[in-house]
């Protein structure tokens, strides 16, 4: 099962980025872990959603052991390094469209509340968090964020903007600014349009009123796709960790597969 979640492409990607785990102090003389098969098991509860109790005893690792790593390896910053891993070599070949970027966001209610909650409008006021994502011109997360559900879709325009890594480039240097920002009438404001155009993004955002956001449709469908694409992985469809760094590792993990996946479709 490790080898069909974690493919050996994945894991040369993944392996020089685990950071160094030292044993628990007590020792005992127990054998080392199979790293492979602990992020196969990350893997696994991301994909179907169980909770860790429920880790099927194939991965030969206890429930708790798979549990504390993952933690460890969130704390470390494992996600966001591994994302940009996969997102440099979609870019070494060339496959980023930077002719815009696509920014919106989608709530998921939040069982157990926790950080990075609040009451979502949209739900009778229930605890929820909201999924921010930026995607390049044809959809692949570039960068993602979590908040409470309460929390204004354009009040993360700016961070995710200034999240996009520098990605490797089929020539020259790296690249991390799109030529356009496309979004949808929640994100306008004149802050917004000033800030974009101080650094060089020209905004492509509905006007309020103005706009029927027909001219914006013709690229929603693609982040629209790319939160489908996300939701597919259904740890993300509910929340039920209560740290919200635990929910965005996931959903930075989530952001990861979709983007290999798209590198598999390269090389195969």
């Amino acid at each position: 099962m490790s080898q069909r979640l974690v493919p050996d492409g994945l894991w040369e990607l993944v392996a020089p980025l685990l950071p160094s785990f030292n044993s628990r102090p007590q020792g005992g003389g127990t054998a080392p872990l199979d790293e492979r098969a602990v992020f196969a098991a990350v893997v696994y509860v991301l994909t179907s959603g169980c909770a860790w109790r429920y880790l099927p005893e194939t991965f030969g690792v206890s429930p708790a052991t798979a549990h504390r790593r993952f933690t460890a390896w969130t704390e470390a910053g494992l996600w966001r390094r591994l994302h940009r891993a996969v997102l440099d070599e979609l870019g070494a070949r060339g496959e980023i469209d930077w002719t815009s970027a696509i920014v919106d966001a989608a709530s998921v209610r939040a069982k157990k509340g926790g950080s990075l909650t609040g009451p979502n409008p949209v739900d009778r006021g229930k605890k929820g968090s909201k999924l921010h994502v930026l995607s390049e011109a044809q959809g692949l997360p570039l960068a993602v964020a979590v908040s409470g559900a309460n929390m204004h879709d354009s009040l993360a325009l700016k961070s995710l903007i200034r999240g996009i890594p520098a990605i490797r480039s089929r020539r020259g240097p790296r690249r991390r600014r799109p030529v356009k920002l496309r979004a949808d009438k929640a994100y306008f404001s004149a802050d917004h349009l000033s800030w974009l155009r101080e650094r060089g993004l020209v905004p492509r955002i509905a006007r309020p009123g103005i706009e029927s956001g027909e001219r914006l449709g013709r690229h929603r469908w693609k982040i629209e796709r790319s939160i489908a694409w996300l939701f597919g992985y259904r740890r993300l469809t509910v929340r039920y960790e209560r740290k919200g760094s635990h929910f965005l590792a996931f959903l930075g993990l989530a952001a990861t597969l979709t983007c290999y996946k798209k590198l598999t479709k390269l090389t195969t």
